[in-house]
């Protein structure tokens, strides 16, 4: 059974770059034929200073940072029983090729279903850029199978 008593946790700020190929590559892979993810000038007379991050990218941030599988790791949890359960986003701000992300993780909730068969753990993630501004807020549920 996964510990309550994390819950409130929260990890060491994480950072990551966010590159012009890498926000290529992922538009590509999600079949975005956009412009503005793609051409420079076509992102900036769209009003971004770069090129914009699709709206799910900030998970391949996390990913990238490692976060997801560190409290996995952490709990001793096989990520053989581990399944990605939910992704919800809340936007504040642009994420633009160029941008310097900073990331904190905060543990919110842990609860089970089916007696205990299946535990939820919810974890969130304030993300923000290197002019301080408030990005995005990332929640994510993990469901562990016991």
């Amino acid at each position: 059974m996964i510990d309550k008593s994390i819950v409130g946790k929260e990890y060491p700020p994480f950072t990551v770059e966010v590159e012009k190929r890498w926000v290529r590559s992922f538009a590509e892979a999600l079949g975005e034929s956009s412009p503005i993810y793609s051409d420079e000038a076509a992102a900036k007379a769209a009003g971004y200073r770069s090129l914009p991050a699709p709206p799910s990218f900030p998970f391949a941030i996390i990913m990238e940072a490692n976060q997801s599988f560190m409290i996995l790791d952490e709990l001793g949890i096989d990520k053989r029983r581990a399944m990605h359960a939910e992704q919800g986003f809340a936007w504040h701000a642009d994420l633009c090729a160029g941008d310097t992300v900073t990331g904190r993780q905060k543990v919110i909730d842990v609860y089970d279903k089916k007696n205990g068969a299946l535990e939820f753990l919810v974890t969130e993630i304030r993300l923000d850029n290197q002019r301080g501004e408030h990005v995005c807020d990332l929640r994510t549920t993990v469901v562990v199978r016991n």
